[in-house]
């Protein structure tokens, strides 16, 4: 994914998969790297994090979405807990070269976006809660990189906005479709918007998906979506807010297997036209003119005298009965016989 602009690889017909952490990991630095570890096997483009930099991004009087923690009394608390040093934001985008995925991740602070910078990001996600963030997006937009936008909690005006702070700078810039619903319904998804973002921006679209399924983005991709966002973990079952709106590891392998597939049948028009293979098939599956009857000669073929048989080089073709209807045979036919060309007068 590094190194490839989404125009390109939307260009190519290839959808990028993106495994979201977040939170998945509470605090904790093995939990973390485990998860880089199983995501990257399971052929994901890019593993994202999210960049918490508590005194930059919130306050004590920040109140909970939910209120889930047992070990912090207030969500700036809990963000704090969520802090990792430099080195160690060092130590996860080495450990994702090394697996040969993208390190991707979504700054909440200008601090964030700094801290990135020194490590050397490639481009930067932009959160629902950020988009009409204009803080936030002018210090994006100073590092001339690649911007990805979630709009899960954007008016179609603030969107607009922000679209048009990036274009006018010739910053390439992506729309995803997201509905900041944890779950998120099916008939909440809106994956109408795939396809309306695109004419409305004129850019690459994707899906950042919180259902706890695969399907959304087995479906986004099959509407030439150029990137899919899932939230993981290890089992839906596990302590914090997004388990339930996030994919296992083995699901999460059964949607890059999916997105592939439906890339490769996205990628390549089929001709409808004949080809040898399909001549041979033809032959095979298709089907000759025979009679349903014990028939003497002399006596005129009606529709209600024939039927349709394999192969169709048996005899005449099906698909030249108009020539047969009202001939006379010139020879007697048992039940079921071809008729040959030369059986008729």
């Amino acid at each position: 994914m590094s190194g490839q602009s989404l125009r390109e690889t939307e260009a190519a017909g290839r959808t990028l998969v993106v495994a979201e952490i977040g939170q998945a990991h509470d605090g904790s630095l093995g939990i973390l790297h485990s998860m880089v570890g199983a995501a990257a096997a399971c052929g994901v483009d890019a593993v994202k994090f999210q960049v918490h930099i508590a005194a930059a991004e919130s306050s004590p009087i920040e109140p909970f979405r939910v209120h889930f923690s047992l070990a912090d009394a207030t969500r700036f608390d809990y963000w704090r807990r969520m802090e990792l040093a430099e080195t160690e934001w060092r130590r996860l985008k080495e450990k994702c070269e090394g697996l040969g995925v993208e390190f991707l991740a979504t700054p909440f602070s200008n601090a964030a976006v700094d801290l990135l910078e020194r490590i050397g990001v490639g481009r930067y996600k932009v959160g629902s809660g950020d988009i009409a963030n204009p803080l936030l997006l002018r210090r994006i937009a100073a590092t001339g990189k690649e911007v990805v936008l979630s709009t899960g909690l954007g008016t179609l005006e603030e969107i607009d906005r922000a679209v048009s702070l990036f274009s006018e700078q010739s910053i390439p810039v992506a729309v995803l479709q997201c509905t900041t619903r944890y779950p998120t319904e099916a008939e909440d998804v809106g994956l109408s918007w795939i396809g309306r973002f695109r004419a409305r921006y004129g850019c690459p679209v994707g899906l950042s998906d919180h259902s706890g399924t695969i399907y959304p983005a087995l479906a986004a991709a099959a509407l030439g979506a150029a990137l899919v966002e899932v939230h993981v973990t290890f089992d839906r079952r596990m302590f914090g807010p997004d388990s339930r709106a996030s994919v296992t590891f083995d699901e999460l392998g059964m949607l890059v297997e999916g997105v592939r597939f439906v890339n490769a049948a996205n990628r390549r028009e089929v001709e409808k036209i004949g080809t040898e293979e399909t001549g041979r098939l033809r032959r095979m599956f298709g089907k000759a003119i025979a009679v349903n009857r014990d028939m003497a000669a002399g006596e005129t073929l009606t529709f209600a005298d024939l039927e349709g048989k394999k192969p169709s080089d048996g005899g005449i073709p099906v698909g030249e009965l108009e020539q047969v209807l009202g001939r006379c045979l010139r020879r007697s036919k048992r039940q079921w016989e071809f008729v040959q060309k030369e059986d008729l007068e």
